[in-house]
């Protein structure tokens, strides 16, 4: 099992198990001071019974649940700024097989002082149980007046049978675009649960052979995107993020938070339209954190294409990233992408048991010294070897691995990469 800012992650029945998911729903029920909660899930098979033990966790602890059912996570989010807290049984883009739960306190997910505290409470039956009420979102419709003016266009949408199902097409709807859903049966697809991994061939059918604007797909719990060109390409996650960043930059926007690991193009993009961008470490809690320290308007991660608006939502929203890029018009994306191109970004992890991360990254800073201009080693090991070139060397929060991202000039990216796992890997076979 995964415990990480990220939320709980584990193999339903292997080393999650429904007594553990109603201990972390008990414990969880001390942080809340509204007595009120959102429960909502995504489409996977063991999410229903997940979601009962959950209800029953937070209501033996006296929380009122108000139960959205399967809802994006972008969905759950908005409706817990309501309520005042909120849990997701999801693991987001992982296998099937895998499932979790995702906590929200006042609108945005566990920093790490809380996730330590309420794992250290007890969780404890109060002599007041909550009750439970069934609720519907109006996450649909507050996305849908952000973006304003963009021409009509036509767009296919993917799903993967996830959450996000009846919610796209719904928002593409309102906005007046023309749309194509495949996948759109919950807990019914084609394709697996991640769509950055997946090829996506059903969706690029769908945009070339209908001459789409765009094509949107998304994970089983909606909060990441990845865009399909008109021309059939899947876009990298730096790339539909840019498109993201455009997008808050003709709204307006001038303060910018992203990750460490997100491509340099969005920085140069953002500096040179008179913006500012502060940095933070990689994953979507850390994110939002620097956001609220920096009263930030928008950014997120270009690992993940993971758009944020903290005013909106403090999580990363696949729907408003989405409609954000639907609104582009075609000049402006042309512009963005061709700027991109510049660039190339490798992201891969090794397989490393999570025993042995803190061993291989203390050993990485000096390995890396000897090609680097600088070393920051705030979240793992980042080497900076130009103004162009990085490597970036962290423990996943969520797998067994340890994660490797480079990117530079779109000649030099794989052999930098080359380089940069060799010795990761060289270091985990000394140490294991």
């Amino acid at each position: 099992m995964k415990i990480s800012i990220s939320g709980i992650r584990g193999v339903y029945g292997q080393d999650l198990n429904l007594h553990e998911v109603s201990r972390f729903a008990g414990q969880f029920a001390n942080l809340i001071k509204s007595g009120k909660c959102v429960v909502a899930r995504d489409t996977r098979p063991s999410g229903r019974i997940i979601a009962q033990t959950v209800a029953a966790g937070l209501m033996a602890g006296g929380i009122d649940v108000y139960n959205l059912g399967v809802a994006p996570t972008p969905a759950a989010f908005r409706e817990a700024r309501r309520y005042g807290s909120g849990v997701i049984i999801t693991a987001s883009h992982n296998p099937l097989e895998w499932n979790g739960l995702k906590f929200i306190i006042g609108g945005r997910g566990l920093f790490e002082r809380e996730l330590d505290g309420m794992l250290k409470s007890p969780s404890e039956h109060k002599n007041k149980f909550g009750s439970e009420f069934r609720i519907s979102s109006r996450y649909v419709d507050e996305v849908a007046d952000i973006p304003v003016g963009g021409a009509k266009v036509k767009v296919g949408i993917d799903p993967g049978g996830g959450a996000a199902c009846g919610y796209g097409e719904k928002l593409f709807k309102k906005l007046g675009h023309q749309y194509y859903s495949i996948n759109g049966v919950s807990g019914v697809s084609s394709r697996g649960p991640d769509p950055t991994a997946d090829e996506l061939a059903d969706l690029r059918a769908l945009v070339t052979s209908n001459k789409l604007d765009h094509g949107f797909a998304l994970d089983l719990d909606a909060d990441r995107l990845v865009v399909v060109s008109s021309r059939g390409e899947k876009l990298s996650p730096d790339a539909t993020l840019l498109l993201c960043v455009a997008r808050a930059v003709e709204l307006g926007m001038k303060k910018f938070v992203t990750s460490i690991d997100t491509s340099v193009a969005i920085e140069k993009y953002i500096r040179d339209h008179k913006g500012k961008v502060s940095f933070s470490k990689v994953g979507e809690a850390n994110v939002v954190s620097k956001m609220l320290e920096v009263n930030a308007e928008a950014g997120g991660e270009g690992s993940s294409a993971g758009f944020i608006m903290p005013k909106f939502n403090m999580c990363r929203d696949g729907l408003l990233a989405a409609a954000s890029i639907s609104t582009l018009d075609r000049k402006a994306i042309d512009s963005c992408l061709k700027f991109a191109s510049q660039f190339a970004q490798i992201r891969s992890k090794i397989a490393a048991d999570s025993s042995l991360h803190k061993k291989v990254i203390e050993k990485l800073p000096d390995i890396f010294k000897r090609e680097a201009s600088s070393i920051m080693t705030e979240d793992g090991v980042k080497a900076i070897i130009d103004e162009d070139s990085w490597v970036l060397v962290r423990p996943s929060n969520t797998e067994h691995a340890i994660r490797v991202s480079v990117e530079s000039r779109a000649n030099k990216a794989q052999s930098l990469y080359k380089n940069a796992s060799e010795k990761v890997q060289a270091i985990y076979d000394q140490v294991r």
